[in-house]
C-alpha cells in the first residue's frame, strides 16, 4: 500500500515537471511552454465574415495583441459572407470541440448566438463579445465595440449639416439580426426625428443585404422612386455604402445628393476628396481586434475587467480628412501590412 501511494507521488511530481496544465488552469486548451515556460494560450477570434476590408483590419489589431502578449496564438476564422449564420454558428461549436482558451466573437445575430456562447461557458471556454452585442449578455465576459447608436447621431447631424437642416432623405438599412447596424439605424432616425423637423425620412424600411451587389439592387429602386424629393441618403457600412454610391453614379445622382456612409473604403476615401462623399464615420477596428484580444486575456489570468469597453466614433469629411487622427482611421492597418 506505501509503494503504491510513493509510485503516485513519483507519477504526480513527473507530470508537474512536464509542465501540463493542471486542474487550476483557467481552459483545458493551453499548452504549456518549452522548458517550464509560460502556457501558450490559443484564442479564437471569429469575425462576422471574411472579405471586407473592416474585418481585415480587426485581425491587424488582434495580431498585434497576440505578438506584444507573446504567449498567445490567435486562430482566426470566419463565413466568407456575413449572412451565414449557420456557418458562424458552425466555427463557434468546432472551437469549444477543440477546447480553445477563449474565444473573442462578432456575432452574426443578437440572437442566435447566445445559445452557443452560453454553451462555452459551460465548458470552462470565456468569450469576448465584439462589434456586435447580444441581447442576452449574462454569458460574455465583456463587449468591445463602438457605441454604434452615437455613431448613428453623429451621421444624422452631418448630414443635416450638409443639408442646412432640411431636406429629404433615405437611410438604407443593412440586414435583420445585425445588433451593430440596427443600432447605427436607431441613431441615426431618433436624431432626426427628434432634432431637425424639417428633414423628411422618405424611407427607411429597406435592407441592402451583405454585399454591394445586394446593395446596388436595393438602392437603385429607392433612388428612381424618390428622385424628385431626395437630398441626402445614409448608409450603415461599408458593403451597403457601396452599393449605394454605385446606383447615385449609375442614376446620375453623384454628389447631387448628400451622401454619409459609415466604414470607409478607397473609393468612398477617394469620392470624398472629390466631395462627391460628404461624410464618412468611422470606428476603430484595429484597436477593437487588439482590445477584445487583450480584455479576453485578463479575464483569463484573473484580472477584472469592464463588462463595456467603447473603441471611439468619428467622422471623417472632405475638411478634415487629412488630419493625422482622421486619416490613420480612414486607412487602418490591414492583416499582414
Amino acid at each position: 500500500m506505501q509503494l503504491n501511494c510513493a509510485w503516485t507521488l513519483v507519477a504526480c511530481f513527473g507530470l508537474a515537471l512536464s509542465g501540463c496544465s493542471g486542474g487550476d488552469a483557467p481552459t483545458g486548451g493551453a499548452s504549456g511552454g518549452k522548458e517550464g515556460g509560460p502556457k501558450k494560450y490559443r484564442i479564437a477570434v471569429i469575425p462576422k465574415g471574411t472579405t471586407h476590408e473592416f474585418w481585415k483590419s480587426v485581425h491587424a489589431g488582434a495580431d498585434h495583441a497576440a505578438k506584444e502578449l507573446g504567449n498567445v496564438e490567435i486562430i482566426w476564422k470566419g463565413s466568407q459572407l456575413e449572412d451565414d449564420r449557420d456557418g458562424q454558428i458552425s466555427v463557434v461549436q468546432n472551437f469549444i470541440t477543440q477546447r480553445v482558451d477563449g474565444i473573442c466573437l462578432a456575432p452574426l445575430d443578437s440572437q442566435s448566438l447566445g445559445r452557443y456562447v452560453e454553451e462555452a461557458k459551460q465548458e470552462k471556454i470565456p468569450t469576448v463579445i465584439f462589434d456586435s452585442a447580444l441581447d442576452d449578455e449574462s454569458s460574455i465576459v465583456s463587449y468591445v465595440a463602438t457605441d454604434n447608436y452615437q455613431g448613428g447621431v453623429l451621421a444624422a447631424r452631418e448630414l443635416a449639416k450638409t443639408l442646412n437642416g432640411k431636406g429629404g432623405v433615405i437611410v438604407l438599412r443593412y440586414n435583420p439580426g445585425s445588433e451593430s447596424t440596427k443600432l447605427r439605424e436607431e441613431g441615426f432616425l431618433d436624431t432626426i426625428g427628434k432634432e431637425f423637423p424639417e428633414i423628411t425620412v422618405l424611407s427607411s424600411n429597406q435592407y441592402s443585404g451583405t454585399t454591394p451587389e445586394t446593395s446596388l439592387d436595393k438602392s437603385q429602386p429607392l433612388l428612381i422612386k424618390f428622385r424628385d424629393q431626395l437630398d441626402g441618403v445614409f448608409t450603415v457600412c461599408e458593403p451597403n455604402s457601396t452599393g449605394m454610391f454605385k446606383a447615385l453614379e449609375q442614376e446620375g445622382l453623384v454628389g447631387k445628393v448628400k451622401f454619409i456612409g459609415f466604414d470607409p473604403s478607397p473609393q468612398l476615401i477617394e469620392s470624398m476628396r472629390k466631395s462627391n462623399v460628404h461624410g464618412i464615420v468611422l470606428q476603430d477596428p484595429v484597436k477593437m481586434g487588439y482590445q477584445a484580444v487583450m480584455t479576453l486575456m485578463d479575464h483569463i489570468q484573473g484580472k477584472p475587467v469592464e463588462k463595456r469597453i467603447s473603441t471611439g466614433e468619428y467622422v471623417a469629411t472632405p475638411a478634415n480628412m487629412d488630419d493625422p487622427q482622421i486619416d490613420k482611421l480612414l486607412h487602418p492597418q490591414q492583416f499582414g501590412e
